[in-house]
């Protein structure tokens, strides 16, 4: 017999993705409890770049990616890293990497990765009415700069597989690039705008406003690490801090823990972690009216309502090497050079885990051993970015009903 304590779900993880999969399942009248080894918007959900990259449908496991690999590795500061010390540790998770750079593989993730992207925008504004959210959303579009006419072609055959999906975007010269962003240096001579790049005014502050959502309708957030999960008959045994719940069934959405989670279900899922890097600095940093990529360089520069945020580039690094904040030094000081009169003081740091599976794509599905657990993690730099849709993805699993989109590509034993 059911513990009237017992609620139908619980959900491990109170970052941005977690979160919104919680309230698509309480707003299917399904009781539910959240648990976070930290508590909301604790993780990659305080710091990322705020946007909605719904036009960011090429996986970064390509053969671009492949090209520009090595000479990025040659710098300890650059856009792709991998410290010495983690190196052999990721060695298989680099195979299943290089693998998945494949023409053919890059050609199913793209497609996979389009579905679940127009999945997402089409859940975005109305989970964002719903949870009160909506004020918060910018639509001002994102720009693309190049350091030259070879950098832009360089870069055509990814656009022409955007262009292919049906996303909008434009290339440009530098006097139409200034009408959109003044002020770049004049090194950038070519750019591209994809008007539908949206962000959030601040992704932490939207993340808490989700929690605070969910709590007024009910839900129950407690600081819990979750150590374990076991198949009981009628649902899921939870191990937290030394104690055992129980939970109908159980999202895993723990970020870069959530293999951790999983192994204890006899699943090995090859999840790594990319350190992210950034600095905040105050609003008057820069007048900054889009988000600018600079692609070369693996690096963006950000308009929040709490300042100008600087930050990106890949440390794979995993999660218990030191932060190297050098990192963050060396885009800052790029942002310098790229955007003269860029004022670098006041700036505060942060470094964060971006959970990332070897093809790109999320792991959405149950798990093998037990129906009961579904998992929601592996977003990598797109965790924002997918967060509605997968929620909308997730509450259907857990309420029986056929996925919105065909989930097989995201299945969490596909590797």
């Amino acid at each position: 017999m059911k513990d009237a304590a017992q609620p139908d779900v619980i959900v491990i993880g109170a970052g941005v993705v977690g979160l919104s999969a919680a309230i698509a399942a309480q707003a299917r009248g399904l009781s539910v409890t959240v648990l976070d080894r930290e508590g909301p918007a604790a993780g990659a959900s305080a710091g990322n770049a705020g946007a909605f990259a719904f036009t960011d449908i090429l996986p970064l496991a390509s053969p671009g990616i492949l090209k520009k690999a090595p000479k990025w590795l040659l710098d300890p500061l650059g856009p792709l890293s991998v410290p010495p010390a983690y190196a052999v540790q990721i060695a298989p998770w680099m195979f299943r990497f290089w693998r998945a750079c494949s023409p053919g593989r890059v050609a199913h993730s793209t497609t996979a990765q389009t579905a679940i992207m127009d999945l997402s925008k089409a859940e975005l504004e109305p989970f964002l009415t719903a949870t009160g959210t909506l004020p918060m959303l910018r639509k001002e579009g994102n720009l693309q700069v190049y350091e030259s006419e070879a950098e832009l072609k360089a870069s055509l055959p990814g656009w022409k597989a955007r262009a292919e999906h049906g996303i909008e975007f434009r290339h440009m010269g530098a006097a139409e690039m200034a009408e959109i962003q003044p002020g770049l240096a004049p090194r950038f001579t070519h750019g591209t705008f994809t008007p539908g790049w949206y962000s959030i005014a601040d992704p932490k502050l939207y993340t808490l406003a989700l929690a605070d959502h969910f709590r007024a309708k009910g839900g129950i957030i407690e600081r819990a690490e979750v150590t374990a999960l076991r198949p009981v008959e009628g649902g899921v045994e939870l191990t937290s801090n030394g104690k055992t719940r129980r939970a109908d069934q159980v999202v895993l959405s723990a970020g870069a823990f959530s293999h951790q989670i999983a192994r204890t279900l006899g699943e090995r899922i090859p999840l790594e972690t990319e350190r992210g890097y950034n600095t905040t600095l105050p609003q008057d940093a820069f007048d900054l009216r889009t988000q600018v990529t600079f692609g070369g360089h693996g690096f963006v520069v950000t308009r929040l309502s709490t300042g100008i945020r600087v930050g990106g580039a890949v440390e794979l690094g995993g999660l218990k090497l030191p932060p190297n904040f050098r990192r963050s030094e060396a885009m800052l000081k790029k942002a310098q050079k790229f955007l003269p009169g860029f004022k670098s003081e006041g700036g505060v740091q942060w470094m964060g885990f971006r959970p990332s599976l070897p093809d790109s794509l999320p792991a959405i599905g149950r798990a093998r051993a037990t129906g009961r657990v579904i998992y929601a993690f592996g977003h990598g730099h797109l965790g924002l970015t997918q967060s509605a849709g997968t929620a909308r993805l997730v509450a259907e699993l857990l309420t029986g009903q056929r996925p919105a989109i065909d989930i097989q590509s995201f299945s969490p034993q596909r590797f």
